[in-house]
């Protein structure tokens, strides 16, 4: 019998560990709770991808031995993005599919994200795995492992579809990451010229974290776009499911911005279409969307929430500001960095200046995500004590579908629980310097106010 630890059981995936609460016999269980399920649904196979993490060939096997010891049958792909593993449950006809990968978390971690039938497994759903294995009540059969390559196939779909007006220069910066076996081609082959930065895949990610919404891990893109003749940069995170973008003067597009720019342009073929992004996104996206003829639409932060509100309200394009975007539209609907990437470029290269329509972009004085450290299980506690107890007398409007989200007459503040670190995730935005401390002040009383002794300091914004 294994222990199983609970709090590996995420909003919207497994992430654990290794070695500690993330066991190939962890895994191996996942994989039969996994198996049983998909029975239940009537599926009858399952992709299985992994990224370039050191634990992940074991972890991957003993995922497919879980999942195949319940009578499912596994396609192995191998070493491959997120997206890719995605993509492949889609090329692949299986409509299910599991992504061994720690994404944007320490060397240390890994994890699984789960789709079955089109479902991504998210919420009561990932609880209901954690009680079938811990009642044991898993179902028997022998299915069978077999291996595909889908990488040709998802570069082709692509490079079909999206198209430069004009060759490009750029910088891709993969963090040592599993986008690396993918995007330089893949941007080579829509017509890129690509300076190459830690494309080689090391799980141990010895040149700087797999992280693009932290500017500290944009320095080596903004160093080669000043040292190069590139025009742009673009970098991935761990797995290749997020987006961060660079301009020519060291200026970074964050997510929000990229999405006002996808919105701007999914918005000319599908008018008055549904556009949603995330609690930490900035005002000005519902005010560039409702400017573009689009209905904006705030959601929970979290992969799996946007997901599935796409598919329930049959929006084209949503986005998150971690750098997650997810095209329905010309594409399946889930996040993708390299291919938020390829259209990005489609979108720039229209302009003789590619970095023109991103530096024209809305923006506002703002911080990006700042994460206020502390102990497994006590950031949603906090979060839970500031909704009910929370003092805010300045804000003209509380959102709390996602932690606190207030809304000042010139800026917001926002703090939530991370539901894949143990961290409260902060951001503020205002028209100016004196807003933005003004807002940063009223959350941190609030913040110290509803849990005594912790002590929150701020960045000043950018």
């Amino acid at each position: 019998m294994s222990t199983l630890a609970p709090e590996i059981f995420k909003a919207y995936d497994i992430r654990g560990i290794v070695g500690k609460t993330l066991t190939p016999e962890v895994v191996r269980l996942v994989g039969q709770a996994l198996g049983t399920e998909a029975r239940k649904r009537g599926l009858v196979s399952i992709v299985v991808g992994r990224d370039g993490r050191l634990s992940g060939p074991e972890l991957a096997a003993a995922l497919a031995e879980g999942i195949t010891s319940a009578g499912i049958d596994v396609i192995d792909i191998g070493r491959v993005s997120t997206p890719i593993t995605y993509f492949a449950a889609h090329h692949l006809g299986t409509g299910s599919c599991v992504s061994v990968t720690g994404s944007h978390n320490p060397p240390d971690y890994n994890g699984l994200k789960m789709v079955l039938g089109g479902e991504t497994l998210h919420g009561s759903l990932i609880q209901s795995l954690r009680q079938m294995i811990e009642a044991r009540r898993f179902v028997e059969g022998q299915g069978m492992v077999r291996h595909a390559d889908v990488k040709e196939a998802y570069i082709s779909r692509i490079v079909e579809d999206v198209k430069l007006s004009r060759p490009m220069k750029i910088v891709v910066d993969c963090g040592n990451g599993v986008a690396g076996d993918i995007a330089p081609e893949l941007f080579r082959r829509m017509g890129c010229e690509v300076v190459e930065l830690f494309c080689k895949v090391d799980g141990t990610f010895p040149n700087h974290h797999p992280d693009p919404s932290k500017p500290e891990n944009l320095e080596d893109v903004r160093r080669a776009l000043r040292e190069t003749d590139a025009e742009l940069g673009l970098a991935f995170d761990g797995d290749g499911d997020r987006l961060g973008v660079v301009t020519k003067d060291g200026e970074i597009i964050y997510p929000d911005r990229q999405l006002m720019l996808f919105a701007a342009d999914v918005l000319t073929r599908q008018p008055k279409a549904t556009i949603i992004f995330d609690v930490k996104c900035s005002r000005w996206v519902a005010e560039s969307i409702k400017y573009q003829g689009g209905k904006p639409l705030m959601w929970n932060t979290g992969h799996a929430f946007i997901k599935s509100k796409l598919k329930e309200t049959g929006a084209p394009l949503g986005g998150e500001m971690s750098g997650h975007m997810f095209f329905k539209e010309r594409w399946f609907g889930f996040d993708d960095g390299t291919y938020a990437g390829a259209r990005l470029l489609e979108i720039v290269s229209r302009w003789k200046d590619a970095n023109w329509p991103l530096k024209n972009l809305p923006n506002a004085l703002s911080t990006p995500e700042l994460n206020l450290k502390m102990q497994e299980g006590e950031p949603h506690a906090l979060i839970a004590k500031l909704q009910k107890q929370g003092k805010f007398p300045g804000a003209k409007q509380l959102i709390t579908i996602d932690g606190v989200r207030a809304e000042y007459a010139d800026g917001f503040g926002l703090a939530r629980a991370s539901n894949t670190t143990p961290v409260v995730v902060l951001r503020f935005e205002a028209d100016n310097a004196k807003a933005l401390a003004r807002i940063q002040a009223e959350f941190k009383k609030a913040l110290e106010a509803v849990w005594p002794g912790l002590q929150v300091k701020f960045d000043s914004g950018h």
